[in-house]
């Protein structure tokens, strides 16, 4: 494993001179970005409805390797979005970056899809941000303004109950594909708000987790890592 570029020292963790690419194909959005230090350099994407990932990524990770005028073997880490989403897209974004790991030696780190779909906005109250499970269930995550999980990713039955244990409390913004199933049961309460465009994540927003993580050597075990399915994947015939 490479060893790293220490930049200064805090009370907290070795802040760390980091090049990093992110991945991000949990959803029909084929997505890549570099960053370095927590900050995005580039991005490269394109929503397409057929999921033509693997025609794709390569293409794009080269493109914005070269259009910056750096290497693979340049880079500190590769992070990838794990999850939930595509069972396709997730599997092919994530053997990409292993791939990618084994050849040039880099650590993996795994960035959850559904708080990159968070970091699309910003809320003075809680962000729910949901992907479509099918049938009646969403994927779905509670975070508070800084990002803080309130309640766990898992898959949500959506009922007239739904979330409704925060409104007592909080305001509510509900963004995702999944926004227009809840919207159809829950909108009678006057504590949700709705996104009016489908958002969906974009390596763009992982810079900032995929920073953390690395500054924290919070890193993968590449050969066992597996996408982040909250059930079981069923093959619709």
């Amino acid at each position: 494993m490479k060893s790293f570029r220490i930049l200064f020292w805090s009370s907290n963790r070795d802040l760390v001179v980091s090049l990093i690419l992110n991945i991000e194909t949990s959803s029909t959005n084929c997505s890549v970005a570099l960053s370095k230090n927590g900050e995005l350099i580039d991005f490269i994407e394109k929503d397409s409805p057929n999921f033509s990932h693997s025609e794709k990524l390569h293409q794009f990770i080269k493109d914005l390797i070269d259009r910056n005028n750096t290497s693979i073997d340049n880079l500190d880490a590769i992070a990838v979005g794990i999850g939930p989403g595509s069972y396709t897209g997730l599997r092919i974004g994530l053997s990409t970056a292993k791939g990618l790991c084994y050849g040039s030696d880099l650590p993996l780190i795994a960035v959850s899809s559904l708080l990159n779909l968070a970091h699309n906005v910003e809320f003075d109250g809680l962000i729910i941000p949901t992907i479509d499970a099918r049938r009646n269930e969403v994927y779905s995550v509670v975070i508070n303004s800084k990002y803080k999980i309130l309640k766990e990713e898992s898959p949500q039955i959506i009922n007239e109950e739904s979330f409704l244990e925060f409104t007592m409390d909080y305001n509510i913004l509900i963004i995702g594909n999944g926004q227009f199933k809840c919207k159809e049961i829950i909108d009678f309460n006057s504590k949700f708000s709705w996104n009016d465009k489908i958002l969906k994540p974009s390596a763009k927003n992982m810079v900032k987790f995929s920073f953390e993580k690395f500054q924290d050597n919070d890193f993968e075990d590449i050969a066992y890592l597996e996408p982040k399915y909250l059930k079981e994947f069923q093959v619709n015939n």
